[in-house]
């Protein structure tokens, strides 16, 4: 099967999908060992990432620690004054830590810690994710400052006091949002298709070592966050493995579902929701729902 094709009905199914959720969807959806067999809606069309810049951060730091140019091992001690705001991990503790590099890709991504995030940006450096992604062909992804440059940058460009103020106008939906929020080009940004192709090199071994491809593939299968990709696959006999991202009123995934039977595919899927309310269940839930239209269309399989 070749890609599917603009207007055909699936595009139709999942616009509707979007549609029925309050939200505008991007989707790339293909299977892994045939990646021209693919579903795509606006797939090459750039947006904030929010914490979707850590995952070629991690391939970024996996391929220096192929190459030795960065221990793994290498202790870092963060204190609260080094701290990036987030809701999870390290970000939330009141006293001194020491751990490794290697443990903070682990926790940026398991639990998508912000300061372990920006810690491991810091000791990687954005040069070094910039070639990642020149040599993996996603030439519209860029990190930027990761989460604090994308946080910074929310305070300024919603004329705010301080970053609880604007995520405070963020989340109102009476308050008219600056349009250049949402604009990618002064934040973390990519496309479905570009972390498609990301994923589709980490599950091949062609974004570093076997042997580091295999720990980011284990790290992603170790997600805590089961409300969006996953909650579209709930069988046993299915393994998602997923990196969540978030900003503002836009909800994204970008993650690899595998099949009992050998079936892969990568699964893609951007929102941006018409509302600002901080919870919308239905808007993580549509990402579940519109990646399985789009597996079923490719593999044929309809479970119930």
């Amino acid at each position: 099967m070749s890609a599917v094709r603009p207007g055909t009905g699936i595009e139709r199914t999942v616009r509707a999908m979007f549609a029925d959720a309050g939200v505008r969807g991007w989707l790339h959806v293909a299977d892994l060992h045939r990646p021209s067999a693919r579903v795509t809606i606006d797939a090459d069309e750039p947006a904030p990432a929010g914490s979707l810049y850590k995952v070629p951060l991690m391939a970024a730091f996996c391929r220096l620690a192929d190459a030795g140019a960065i221990d793994p091992r290498r202790r870092v001690t963060l204190r609260p004054a080094d701290h990036v705001p987030g809701p999870t991990g390290i970000s939330l503790l009141r006293d001194p830590v020491s751990v490794s590099l290697r443990d903070l890709v682990v926790l940026m991504m398991t639990i998508s810690d912000n300061t372990a995030g920006d810690t491991v940006l810091r000791h990687v450096g954005t040069p070094a994710v910039d070639e990642l992604c020149r040599d993996l062909g996603m030439p519209d992804t860029h990190i930027l400052g990761g989460a604090a440059r994308t946080l910074a940058q929310l305070v300024k460009e919603t004329g705010a006091r301080s970053l609880d103020d604007a995520e405070a106008r963020l989340w109102d939906n009476d308050t008219a949002i600056p349009a250049g929020v949402y604009n990618p080009v002064s934040k973390a940004s990519s496309t479905p298709a570009d972390m498609a192709r990301l994923l589709h090199a980490i599950w091949t071994n062609q974004a570093a070592s076997a042997e580091s491809c295999a720990f980011m593939r284990e790290v992603m299968g170790r997600q805590v966050w089961g409300h969006r990709l996953a909650s579209g696959f709930p069988q046993d006999d299915v393994t998602v493995s997923g990196k969540t991202g978030t900003f503002g009123a836009m909800r994204h995934e970008a993650g690899v579902v595998e099949f009992a039977d050998g079936n892969t595919y990568t699964a893609v899927v951007f929102t941006h929701a018409a509302r600002a309310d901080r919870r919308l269940p239905r808007a993580d839930a549509v990402i579940g729902m519109a990646a399985r239209a789009a597996v079923e269309e490719l593999s044929g399989i309809h479970r119930a």
